[in-house]
């Protein structure tokens, strides 16, 4: 049976410990992604979840509305045990984690702060606004992450953008979704 490990106790154990950086172009989402992430462990309230902008810490960000310097938190994560996983009868555990949540900047003249986190990773999310697709700080993103061996996770954003303001139908709302993952799909694909 896998020891469950409490909140206070996580970072004495490397293993229990993970280094998340969340990667995008600017504008696809990332400081509201990181802000769900944090209201989902309770430091911040879930109705101000994205517009908060918590990771946002300095005043120059907050009037610009965009991220300059990577900043952390620490966020606790229970997930099922791999017993619970595989569907047997074994009662119910949970594995804690802490995980280090970076949120780096967007643009492309902060891209040294997005090295930066990157080499503090074990992997990343990478956030793409469905409606604008792949965009050129996308990519470099993407050839951040393969150059320093993280494990990305791709994360498809803004997808009521493709209704409420495109107005697409739902055929069209997938074949815009399939394009975008084609896309991603390909740049990983020049890397190999």
């Amino acid at each position: 049976m896998t020891e469950t490990l409490k909140p206070s106790n996580m970072h004495r154990d490397a293993s229990h410990i993970r280094n998340i950086c969340i990667l995008a172009h600017v504008d696809h989402g990332k400081t509201t992604l990181a802000d769900a992430l944090v209201a989902s462990n309770g430091i911040i309230s879930a109705r101000r979840a994205g517009q908060l902008r918590y990771m946002d810490s300095r005043p120059d960000e907050q009037e610009r509305g965009i991220t300059m310097k990577s900043s952390a938190v620490s966020l606790s994560y229970k997930c099922p045990t791999e017993e619970q996983a595989d569907g047997n009868d074994a009662p119910e555990t949970f594995q804690s984690y802490l995980i280090n949540l970076i949120d780096s900047p967007g643009h492309v003249d902060f891209s040294s702060e997005v090295s930066t986190a990157v080499r503090l990773c074990d992997g990343g999310v990478v956030v793409v606004d469905v409606v604008e697709g792949v965009q050129p700080q996308t990519k470099v993103v993407l050839q951040q992450a393969w150059a320093e061996g993280i494990k990305p996770v791709l994360v498809l954003n803004k997808i009521d953008r493709l209704i409420v303001e495109t107005k697409l139908s739902p055929l069209d709302a997938f074949y815009k979704l399939s394009q975008v993952l084609e896309d991603v799909n390909a740049v990983i694909a020049e890397l190999f």
